[in-house]
């Protein structure tokens, strides 16, 4: 399963942005890069007739000020998060805020629905495969089997404000689910602010509002799997929706000719042994949190299962590449193969 933090320029949905730097008329776009989820994070406003540049520009600081409020709730690793806090309690009962109980009731929602493939208490397990590391390796069996015992997201109890695990060594990792809504939650921040055209891009999960303008759709690359970013499978022409790409090829290091990934299976502890490279879920604007919890579950499902599971909801629609290469999508996916 995602962590929740990655590194810089190793995202887990890889999409290029295929739009060009200039809005209506002669207007540039106004667009800020800053760091925050451990990730490179963009907001970039169109259509720049409707808004001074100073509007933008503070529109801009507002939803990141957004992103980092949820870091201090969701970060796994942040001292004081309420997650870090809830992790760190052996079982008791912690007083969280009402944003971070949506969280994690949505990722119980999914651990339902992938009837326990995703599991947001994997934490424990993530811990041991650092792939940061300039020399990862892989834990050994009985650590992660050890791990492995401290999983299962029915352990967790919420109770009024308050989060806790039955099991004292359990840990959660949202890292499958709350960038998703964090991108929600930004987008809600420039609308709110008067902001009809932009683009919100956290690390590769993005929210399209609006279009590059009124009649141009923002047409977005979905990148060919171990093609370091120079290469596209195709695009998505977009105005306000949301899309999401989970693959195994980001990030991953190899061991006597075996290569390990990070979409961590919680059957074995090991990386998931799908048909699955990559899979980019796309839905309406404000349902990024589904397109991150979709994305992986259908990573660990596989083609067959993972299809059958998206064209059996509403409202979003699902791009596969198997690691032969083939290129599979729902009935609704508005997908233009490249030529």
């Amino acid at each position: 399963m995602k962590k929740y933090y990655s590194i810089i320029l190793t995202t887990l949905l890889i999409v290029l942005i295929i739009i060009t730097q200039t809005g209506c008329g002669k207007v540039e776009p106004v667009t800020k890069t800053s760091y925050y989820l451990d990730t490179v994070c963009d907001i970039t406003i169109y259509n720049m007739e409707d808004m001074s540049e100073v509007r933008a520009k503070e529109a801009i600081d507002k939803g990141f000020k957004v992103c980092s409020k949820y870091e201090n709730l969701l970060s796994k690793t942040k001292k004081g998060s309420d997650i870090y806090k809830i992790n760190h309690s052996k079982g008791k009962a912690v007083k969280v805020d009402d944003e971070t109980i949506k969280v994690v009731n949505k990722g119980i929602q999914y651990g339902d629905l992938s009837k326990g493939r995703f599991d947001i208490t994997i934490g424990k397990v993530t811990d041991l495969w650092d792939f940061h590391s300039e020399k990862p390796k892989v834990p050994a069996e009985v650590d992660i089997k050890k791990a492995l015992s401290a999983v299962s997201y029915k352990q967790i109890k919420i109770e009024g404000d308050t989060i806790a695990l039955e099991n004292p060594e359990g840990e959660i990792d949202l890292g499958g689910i709350a960038k998703g809504y964090i991108a929600d939650r930004v987008a809600d921040s420039l609308k709110e602010q008067g902001v009809t055209n932009a683009i919100v891009n956290l690390g590769g999960n993005i929210v399209a509002i609006g279009g590059k303008n009124q009649e141009t759709s923002f047409n977005i690359g979905i990148e060919r799997p171990y093609s370091d970013r120079t290469e596209i499978v195709g695009s998505v022409h977009m105005k306000n929706q949301t899309i999401v790409t989970s693959g195994i090829y980001e990030r991953n290091f190899k061991v006597k000719d075996k290569i390990y990934h990070h979409i961590l299976d919680v059957k074995t502890g090991y990386p998931v042994d799908s048909d699955v490279e990559a899979v980019t879920i796309v839905a309406d604007i404000g349902r990024s949190v589904d397109c991150d919890g979709l994305s992986t579950t259908c990573l660990l499902l596989g083609v067959e299962k993972g299809k059958a599971l998206i064209e059996s909801l509403d409202g979003v629609e699902a791009l596969f590449i198997d690691k032969n290469n083939k290129i599979t999508y729902t009935s609704g996916m508005n997908f233009v193969p490249k030529k």
